[in-house]
């Protein structure tokens, strides 16, 4: 059922209002993805900073795909305030340590020369450690490198222990790691379905430099000579350029339960992929790819949204759902807001607690594989022309525009932001909604309209804006850099992070071909 809004029941309200200290510890945490870049804006050509400590064993900062790709990753935390404050922290450490680099402050990239340049991440000599970087190279050779620069935020989301129990006991179920997993599960279900609201509301890249297409089939149109683009888009980066793959366009990952998604996820976790099997694994003693699989271990899957389960040491995250249960989930739509220093902030985390608490407490239908062809093609409508006036989008029961389904679904909300203004003893839930509603109603200004905005007022491409915006965010941080204990215990994190990354090379005691097939096999 992706019709339009599912109105919570009095019931599920009832338990909050009962009970409003429930919603006071809701938790979030923030992985934020960023391109390391030269003073003229090219991709960095260093290994990631020592200074930094070892990307494999860090807590809050580590690599994504290329080894100039920054992820800086904050802890759960119930206070939305904390959490940024947090990130922040990190972004101050890192801006010591660039020496005269850049972090690129947009979710696309511009400047990265050939495919083949593009470094991968490199973490050191151990099993794990390059099983990290073969991984790497198979998204290299199976999607080519230039894409998987494409960088954004992911925000992790979980409710609490009490909350569990009050939501069981309401619905006369015990409250088991089962019923969490369920209840997660139809979370993940509603939030595909509405996610193009995300989108729309958040999106930041409705244009690119010409050098990323580099001879790639597409229906941009020209901007200025340095630019490409299309005028009512919203993010490209969740579209066609983006994070898609023909491979994985076939492929149904059913969301109904936990067995379901995990006998979809193992088969196309172990069944080999033909054109996959002309790239190799190992060749000439150089591995090409983990395995011949269509997906090569789970995070390939191109999903909008992850159930999660914090894993043991070479543990499948598939074996620990499994085994556990979904402890969290992980959304991965959203841009890198060029006009905030840290890609986000506090309004946008708000309204985001709102949107996932929403999805949780709504009733919930079970997904099918022509629901979500349907839901795929909304996502694309929205990601390029998620600002056309009028725009449709696609429901079970019809088409329905775009802006009347926005509205619906942020009227289904607003009890939820009124419920967390009364549990934090504030009005910040209700201002960022308030903030969306005029989004909804007036395009310009949605942060990609603000971007093509500023672009067209300054006469200037792309790549100048993307320049200018991670200047300003590093004069920023030049301004505000660490000091005394903070400063001292980020040297500390460094340092003992090396020190596990060594413990760990010498721990090995197999093979890194022995390791693989451990690794890979499903338990």
């Amino acid at each position: 059922m992706a019709r339009s809004a599912i109105d919570l029941t009095s019931d599920v309200l009832d338990v909050f209002n009962r009970d409003i200290s429930l919603l006071t510890n809701l938790r979030r945490g923030i992985e934020k993805e960023s391109l390391r870049v030269t003073q003229e804006g090219e991709l960095s050509p260093r290994q990631h900073p020592a200074a930094l400590g070892s990307a494999l064993t860090h807590p809050y900062i580590t690599t994504d795909f290329s080894e100039a790709q920054v992820e800086l990753i904050t802890e759960p935390h119930d206070s939305t305030v904390s959490c940024l404050e947090q990130l922040e922290t990190v972004h101050r450490f890192v801006y010591q340590h660039l020496d005269d680099e850049l972090l690129w402050t947009t979710s696309m990239p511009c400047i990265l020369g050939r495919d083949d340049e593009i470094p991968v991440g490199q973490y050191g000599t151990s099993n794990v450690a390059t099983a990290k970087t073969v991984y790497r190279l198979g998204l290299g050779n199976r999607y080519g490198r230039l894409m998987q620069t494409i960088s954004g935020i992911h925000y992790n989301f979980s409710v609490p222990e009490e909350v569990w129990q009050a939501l069981a006991q309401s619905r006369g179920e015990r409250p088991s790691q089962d019923f969490q997993t369920r209840a997660y599960f139809g979370l993940i279900r509603n939030f595909r379905r509405y996610s193009w609201l995300l989108i729309y509301l958040f999106g930041a890249s409705p244009a690119v430099c010409k050098s990323f297409v580099k001879g790639l089939s597409h229906k941009l149109e020209v901007f200025d000579e340095g630019t490409l683009y299309l005028p009512y888009a919203t993010s490209l980066r969740m579209g066609r350029l983006g994070y898609q793959s023909d491979a994985q366009s076939s492929l149904h990952i059913s969301y109904n339960s936990l067995d379901e998604y995990a006998a979809s996820m193992e088969e196309a976790l172990t069944q080999s992929y033909p054109p996959y099997e002309d790239i190799g694994v190992e060749i000439d003693g150089q591995y090409q790819q983990l395995n011949t699989a269509l997906l090569q271990i789970e995070n390939e899957f191109y999903g909008t949204i992850r159930p999660k389960r914090p894993i043991h040491s070479g543990e499948r995250p598939l074996t620990a759902l499994r085994q556990r249960g979904v402890e969290y989930v992980e959304v991965r739509c959203l841009d890198l807001n060029p006009f905030l220093p840290v890609g986000i902030d506090a309004p946008q985390a708000r309204f985001m607690d709102v949107f996932l608490l929403y999805c949780l407490l709504a009733a919930s239908p079970q997904d099918s594989r022509s629901e979500s062809e349907m839901l795929g093609k909304n996502q694309l409508a929205v990601v390029e022309e998620g600002r056309k006036p009028g725009l449709q989008l696609s429901t079970l029961d019809g088409n329905q525009s775009q802006e009347d389904w926005a509205n619906a679904l942020l009227d289904a909300m607003k009890p939820l932001a009124s419920l967390l203004d009364l549990a934090q003893s504030g009005d910040y839930h209700l201002e960022t909604w308030e903030e969306q509603r005029r989004k909804v109603v007036d395009p310009s200004l949605t942060p990609s309209a603000r971007v093509l905005d500023s672009m067209q007022r300054q006469q200037i491409p792309f790549f100048r804006f993307a320049m200018n915006q991670s200047l300003a965010h590093k004069g920023y941080f030049d301004e505000h850099p660490l000091r005394g204990a903070k400063l001292a215990e980020f040297q500390t994190l460094t340092e003992d992070s090396q020190s596990r990354r060594q413990q760990i090379e010498q721990d090995d005691t197999v093979d890194f071909a022995t390791f693989l097939e451990s690794y890979l096999a499903f338990k």
